[in-house]
C-alpha cells in the first residue's frame, strides 16, 4: 500500500470521521482527501510536478504541511521535508543537492528561503488554499504510484557535517507505520497530538503515517511548548504523544501539570535519547501515569529498533528495550563481526522492512551503512545485560543529541573555524539535565576576544540553524591529540 492509499481509503471508510485539526479547522477524511487532489492538480497543471520531481516542504506542523505532503504522494513525486529552522545556506545545499522542483513554504518559516526564490527557485505559499479553488480535479488524470516507488527523502548530517538523503519506497513507510501503530495499540478511535516537527524521521514515518494508516485524528500545532501540551490534551482527548525527552522534562516542572487533565492520553511516546530512572520518576509522577515508552531507531531504518515498554521502566530506565519493534530485527556485532558476550560493547544492527533504499546520489556511503548480510550499522555502541537489555554507551559518529535532535560537531566546528580570530574549534557534547546533552565549543584564538561566546555565536547565528549553536565555550591553548595528530576529545568536558 502507498502513503497515498492510505488517505484515499480513509476517504472512503470514514468519510465523516475527523482527520485533522490545528485547533482552528477541523477536515475529515473526505474533506482532507478532496483539498489532496485539488492541491495535486494544482501542483500537476499549474507548476508542472511529474511523478519522480522532488519537492520540498519547507512548513512547520499544520493542515498545510499534511495537505501538501499527500498531494506530493498523489502525483508519485518524491517529498523532500526540511527543517524550518534552517539558515539559506543550510537551505541552499539541501535544495541544491536533492535537485528539488519547487518548494512549498508560508509566510511563518519563507523568511531563508526569500534569497533563494528571489535568485529563481520556485517557491509557493500554503497559507491559503483559496488560490486552488478554480482548479479543476476532475482533469487530473495521473497514474497512481506503485508501492516500491520512492516516495520521501529525508535529509540528515553524517559525521563529515554534509547532510545526506536518506531515500525510502513507499513499501519501507507502510511497514514502520504498520509496526508502531502495532506497537502502541492504535485505533480509529484514537488521537494523536503531534508538536514534534514533521521533518524528523519518527513524527513523520511512523506517528503521522500509522494514526493514517488505522484512520486515526491528528491534531497538530506548529511548534512544542508544554504550555500547548498540556492544553491540547484534555481538549481533544489525546490518546497518543511523541515527543523528546526534554518536551517531558519540561512539561514536569511547569506548575499547571499537577492541575491538567491527562488521563485520556494511554501511550506516552518517547525517543532520540533514554530517560534515567530519576527522570522517568519525575515524569512519571508530574504526569500522573506509568505508560511511557521508550523508542530506539535510527532515521536510516525508517526508524525502527527497539522499544522500552511501560513495566520494564522499573528496572531498567535508561535503557532501549530488551526486544526488537514488530517487523525489525536487532543485534550486536564485534569489529570483526561477531557476537560480544553479555555485558560487551558492540554495535548495534538492525534489519526489517523498513529499511533506507540508498543515501541519494551517494553509493559509496550507501554501501559502507550496511552489513555483508543486509543489517543497517547504526554507529551506535551498546551492551546487553544479563536481562538481555540493551544499554547505548556511546556513538561512533560522534553524533550529539540534544533534546531527541541529532548534532554533527564536524559542521559546527568547520563554521567556527570560518571565523577570523578562531585557529582551530573542537565540539563535544556535554550532559544536560533537561536536553539530554547540549553542545560546547572549546577554541584556539589567533588573537583575544573581548567576548568570545557573544561574538562567535553572533558570527554562527548566520551560518547555522539556532539549535546547533554552542550554548558553553572555553579558550585553549592547545588540543589534547594524539601520536597521529587526531584530538582527544575524550579527554575535553
Amino acid at each position: 500500500m502507498t502513503i497515498y492509499q492510505m488517505l484515499a481509503r480513509n476517504a472512503r471508510k470514514f468519510p465523516a470521521c475527523l482527520a485533522v485539526t490545528d485547533d482552528q479547522q477541523e477536515l475529515n477524511w473526505q474533506e482532507l482527501a478532496r483539498q489532496v487532489e485539488r492541491t495535486a492538480a494544482w501542483l500537476r497543471q499549474e507548476q508542472g510536478v511529474q511523478a519522480g520531481d522532488r519537492v520540498a516542504l519547507v512548513l512547520p506542523n499544520s493542515i498545510a504541511f499534511i495537505v501538501g505532503f499527500f498531494a506530493i504522494q498523489r502525483l508519485d513525486a518524491i517529498a523532500v521535508p526540511i527543517n524550518v529552522r534552517l539558515t539559506t545556506p543550510e537551505l541552499e545545499y539541501i535544495l541544491g543537492d536533492a535537485e528539488a522542483k519547487l518548494v512549498l513554504t508560508c509566510s511563518m518559516t519563507d523568511s531563508a528561503l526569500k534569497p533563494l526564490i528571489e535568485q529563481g527557485l520556485a517557491g509557493l505559499w500554503l497559507d491559503d488554499f483559496s488560490v486552488m479553488a478554480g482548479v479543476s480535479v476532475g482533469e487530473l488524470d495521473v497514474p497512481l504510484a506503485e508501492s516500491d516507488r520512492p516516495a520521501l527523502l529525508l535529509y540528515t548530517s553524517g559525521t563529515t557535517g554534509r547532510p545526506k538523503g536518506v531515500l525510502f519506497q513507499h513499501t519501507a513507510i507502510h511497514a514502520v507505520a504498520t509496526m508502531i501503530a502495532l506497537e502502541m495499540a492504535m485505533t480509529p478511535h484514537s488521537k494523536l497530538l503531534h508538536l514534534m516537527p514533521f521533518t524528523h524521521s519518527a513524527p513523520l514515518n511512523l506517528f503521522l503515517m500509522a494514526g493514517t494508516l488505522v484512520g486515526a485524528a491528528h491534531v497538530v500545532a506548529p511548534t512544542f511548548t508544554p504550555d500547548l501540551l498540556l492544553s491540547l490534551v484534555p481538549k481533544h482527548q489525546v490518546t497518543h504523544f511523541f515527543g523528546a525527552p526534554v518536551a517531558y522534562l519540561l512539561t514536569a516542572q511547569q506548575p499547571t501539570v499537577e492541575t491538567a487533565d491527562l488521563s485520556s492520553v494511554s501511550h506516552w511516546i518517547y525517543g532520540g535519547a533514554a530517560m534515567s530512572t530519576e527522570q522517568t520518576q519525575l515524569v512519571q509522577k508530574a504526569f500522573g501515569s506509568d505508560q511511557f515508552y521508550c523508542v530506539y531507531g535510527l532515521t536510516e531504518a525508517g526508524p525502527s529498533g527497539t522499544l522500552l515498554l511501560p513495566h520494564e521502566h522499573a528496572t531498567k530506565a535508561g535503557s532501549v528495550g530488551q526486544r526488537a519493534a514488530f517487523n525489525t530485527e536487532v543485534r550486536l556485532r564485534t569489529e570483526t563481526g561477531q557476537e560480544p558476550a553479555t555485558g560487551e560493547p558492540g554495535e548495534v544492527e538492525i534489519s526489517g522492512e523498513g529499511m533506507m533504499q540508498c543515501y541519494w546520489n551517494n553509493p559509496d556511503a550507501t554501501t559502507a551503512a550496511f552489513t555483508a548480510d543486509g543489517w543497517l550499522k547504526t554507529g551506535d555502541v551498546a551492551i546487553r545485560d544479563e536481562d538481555g537489555f540493551y544499554w547505548i554507551k556511546d556513538r561512533k559518529k560522534d553524533i550529539i543529541i540534544s533534546g531527541g535532535v541529532n548534532l554533527y560537531p564536524r559542521e559546527i566546528e568547520d563554521a567556527l573555524a570560518a571565523h577570523p580570530a578562531v585557529i582551530e574549534a573542537a565540539v563535544i557534547g556535554v550532559p544536560h539535565k533537561e536536553w539530554g546533552e547540549t553542545v560546547k565549543a572549546f577554541v584556539i584564538l589567533r588573537q583575544p576576544l573581548a567576548a568570545p561566546q557573544q561574538e562567535l555565536s553572533e558570527f554562527l547565528q548566520e551560518r547555522l540553524a539556532d539549535y546547533k549553536l554552542p550554548r558553553l565555550y572555553e579558550v585553549m591553548d592547545e588540543l589534547p591529540r594524539n601520536a597521529n595528530g587526531k584530538v582527544l576529545k575524550h579527554q575535553l568536558g
